[in-house]
């Protein structure tokens, strides 16, 4: 179990590296484009699409399988331990699908971030400034309050509740 967990953790890295790179650039990918593909259905020079980048979900998930594939294959070969079993490959092919799906939430968000980043400082600002202005708001009126309070006079010809309840017979 340790060594599916490390190798799951470790394809998860992989995953975001590939995306990642795949993101600065698809040189591979246009590649096998031109080799697979008729001049008019080649992708277009500005197309960003790689194995991973922009793909849908089973186009990935085809990649990625048919990869860790050749490498079990080649592993399988070069080294006659048992090493590349069915747990570890499904926990390989998990793992980078989840790392390139995680490394797609960071760069989408990031970008989000950097796009509202001085509209975000503006609301900040005015929330900052909004707050100030409540607590002077609230420091004059608390000022109005003392002020009319100690304006109040105490009234000189009332009975006080004692001797309204000795009036009363009650006391």
């Amino acid at each position: 179990m340790t060594l599916e967990l490390i190798v799951f953790i470790a394809s998860i890295l992989f995953g975001a590296l590939i995306y990642w790179r795949e993101s600065h650039g698809n040189g591979l990918y246009r590649f096998f484009n031109k080799l697979m593909y008729s001049k008019e259905l080649q992708m277009k020079p500005n197309d960003k699409t790689g194995f991973v980048y922009q793909q849908k979900f089973i186009i990935r998930l085809v990649f990625i399988g048919f990869l860790f594939l050749i490498g079990i294959v080649i592993t399988r070969f070069l080294i006659p331990i048992d090493l590349a079993t069915i747990s570890i490959f499904a926990s390989m092919i998990v793992g980078t699908l989840a790392g390139t799906y995680l490394a797609n939430f960071i760069f989408k968000s990031s970008e989000v971030i950097d796009e509202k980043s001085d509209s975000i400082e503006d609301l900040v600002q005015d929330t900052i400034d909004k707050g100030k202005d409540f607590i002077e708001d609230l420091k004059t009126k608390d000022a109005e309050e003392v002020v009319e309070n100690t304006k109040e006079t105490p009234k000189v010809g009332e009975k006080s509740a004692r001797e309204r309840l000795k009036d009363k017979g009650l006391l």
